[in-house]
């Protein structure tokens, strides 16, 4: 195989990772209808009924704590939040596992716990250092719109965490496999290693999913998930 074909073939291959974890829009007829509505009366005209103002968390097809996910309630999923300029989530952490380095580029992100023992860590910019926040249940923090953060259940039980954004559009972006798509020599010169496996390392990255993958060694061991 040519450098070149399997450049090609990684890059679609995160592309399409990074796919996999945007929401699809459900309705877009009724978003294009909401949107154009004059009056709120009009909204009520096309949501006339009690399942359209319903958000099921439970019963939608990523939920799961295996590893873990995030089910958004946003204008795509749940076309009456259309105009609102919100985002509810529900985020679910099975034993270890963890949302990766990511940030979203249109909304500032409220975390609260409502079980578990889950650390949060954020980036606000160059020239500041981490903040870390134990969240256990009752705990809350907040993510600045476009600040990196991560963060990763500690226990040996599920955890899950509310989150809201000030977004229906929140613009997730995982950097880790964002950054896997540039060209491995651009890799090797950010890493400063010019003998760094940029093909390999970009094999051995989780795939997005759902939104959560296995964290720390440390924690899998503990829990004897190794």
């Amino acid at each position: 195989m040519t450098y070149h074909f399997l450049l090609t073939n990684t890059i679609l291959s995160l592309l399409l990772t990074l796919a996999h974890a945007v929401d699809k829009t459900r309705d877009p007829e009724t978003n294009a209808f909401l949107k154009l509505a004059a009056t709120n009366i009009d909204r009520y005209t096309k949501l006339d009924n009690n399942v359209a103002w319903t958000f099921d968390f439970p019963s939608q097809s990523t939920y799961t704590f295996s590893p873990g996910s995030v089910v958004n309630a946003n204008a795509a999923t749940f076309p009456a939040l259309t105009g609102i300029g919100m985002t509810m989530a529900m985020l679910n952490l099975g034993p270890c596992a963890m949302l990766p380095p990511h940030a979203h580029q249109r909304g500032t992100n409220i975390v609260v716990a409502i079980s578990g023992n889950t650390t949060s860590y954020m980036v606000g910019e160059n020239g500041v250092g981490v903040v870390k926040v134990e969240l256990v249940t009752g705990v809350l923090t907040v993510f600045p719109v476009g600040s990196l953060h991560s963060m990763q259940n500690n226990g040996c039980d599920n955890a899950q965490l509310v989150s809201a954004l000030n977004s229906e559009d929140t613009g997730t972006i995982n950097y880790i496999n964002a950054m896997y798509q540039l060209p491995p020599d651009l890799l090797r010169a950010a890493f400063g290693d010019e003998f760094l496996d940029a093909d390999g390392s970009a094999s051995r990255i989780p795939k997005v999913g759902t939104g959560s993958v296995m964290g720390s060694y440390e924690c899998r061991k503990r829990c004897g998930l190794v």
